[in-house]
């Protein structure tokens, strides 16, 4: 495919959106388009949720910026995101997904990801923006602001150019994708795929994620209260203080903390890690966090995710993971969005029943996963499906043979 280069969206016309009017003109422009492309910029690094500090929007020939630091309410823009009639076009949306549920409390319509949509028809998953508008569209992306701070005013010309890029493309992408999809019969794999996503963004919002503690393998089920208490503290003083989580309390301090057991104030102080001095003033808190798990009973504990699996286990695992990525490469498929080595470690406990699913089959086990590699796994369990090398100098050196 052929290379081409972008024509400098600076020179494209397309509208700076700073005033509210603005805003509600152009939102009366966007209510009847049939597709509507966005992305956002925003900075995370210094708060607890996301900043938003630029919204770019592609709609047919229309284009625009709008700058959430000059607007005073940019809701109505949400509003016609959420509203019916139209597709919505995004690329690795789940921020702009946030965003929009924040704002209004529900999706933008009929959610397309190209992004999701690559990785159902062979691409590389997750794939970035510039790479799948090379590969789809034979356009080269040039970026250069990708470090930059967009809360600063005001933006210069190469900063627009940049936010524009990212959307002025996404309506041939998806175009692409949408063909591609419906060649291999899998759009409904796509609908399917986008509602998971939303629901669980939207799970996001809401549950209690201490479990993504990094370090807390191995301990044991008091251990955890304690580390779910103290996450619980940090979600909390985060949100209060509008900082990093990271910044509050660091995940293997959580950790330290919840080994000792103990709520007694100097000894949480005396760890290292703990001498910095805007944390004296929470020794209190934390070591009532401490004291909430330690007097948790002992049914109440959270009960760690799953138990020491046998040697051989592991061995089939790794063989399947293998066995996976070739499945999914025959098929046209990205087989990060197919599953993990986890969801096959998952799929091997639940055929064996060593794993508790509470009957529902897990994810490889499901609709269309089911059928494309599910199925496959299942027949190598039993001895059905054989896998062997054939040409190892192919781009997929395993075959897979039926067995009599």
């Amino acid at each position: 495919m052929r290379s081409r280069s972008l024509e400098p969206a600076a020179s494209l016309d397309h509208d700076h959106i700073t005033t509210d009017r603005q805003l509600r003109e152009l939102c009366r422009k966007l209510a009847d388009a049939p597709s509507i492309g966005f992305d956002t910029e925003f900075v995370s690094e210094h708060s607890y949720r996301p900043e938003l500090c630029l919204i770019q929007v592609a709609a047919g020939d229309r284009m625009a910026v709008i700058d959430p630091q000059s607007v005073s309410d940019v809701t109505p823009f949400w509003e016609v995101l959420a509203a019916q009639g139209h597709d919505t076009l995004v690329h690795a949306g789940r921020e702009e997904l946030l965003f929009c549920l924040s704002a209004v409390g529900a999706p933008p319509c009929r959610l397309f990801d190209v992004q999701i949509a690559a990785g159902l028809v062979g691409h590389e998953y997750p794939a970035g923006y510039g790479s799948l508008l090379f590969k789809l569209l034979g356009t080269r992306l040039h970026k250069g602001e990708t470090r930059t701070d967009w809360r600063k005013r005001p933006l210069s010309a190469g900063q627009i150019t940049y936010a524009l890029d990212d959307v002025r493309y996404l309506a041939p992408l998806a175009a692409a994708l949408r063909g591609r999809l419906t060649e291999l019969n899998r759009m409904s794999w796509l609908e399917g795929e986008m509602q998971s996503w939303q629901d669980d963004v939207r799970a996001s919002r809401s549950d209690e994620r201490w479990w993504r503690v990094s370090g807390i393998n191995g301990l044991s089920r008091r251990h955890l209260a304690i580390v779910r208490e103290l996450w619980r503290w940090r979600e909390q003083e985060s949100e209060n203080r509008d900082s990093p989580t990271r910044r509050v309390l660091r995940d293997d301090l959580i950790v330290e903390i919840a080994k000792r057991k103990s709520s007694d104030v100097k000894q949480i102080r005396d760890l290292r890690g703990m001498e910095r001095r805007d944390l004296d003033r929470l020794l209190p808190q934390l070591a009532a966090a401490v004291k909430r798990g330690l007097d948790l009973p002992d049914s109440e504990c959270p009960a760690p995710a799953q138990r020491e699996a046998p040697a051989q286990f592991n061995v089939l695992s790794q063989f399947l993971s293998t066995a996976l990525a070739g499945i999914c490469r025959a098929n046209e498929l990205a087989p990060s969005i197919v599953g993990t080595s986890s969801d096959v470690r998952e799929l091997v406990a639940y055929r064996l029943g060593l794993g508790s699913t509470n009957g529902e089959p897990p994810l490889l086990g499901r609709g269309w996963r089911a059928e494309v590699v599910g199925r496959m796994i299942d027949d190598l369990l039993a001895g059905k499906l054989s896998v062997r090398v054939g040409d190892p100098m192919a781009d997929e050196p395993l075959v897979f043979e039926q067995r009599d």
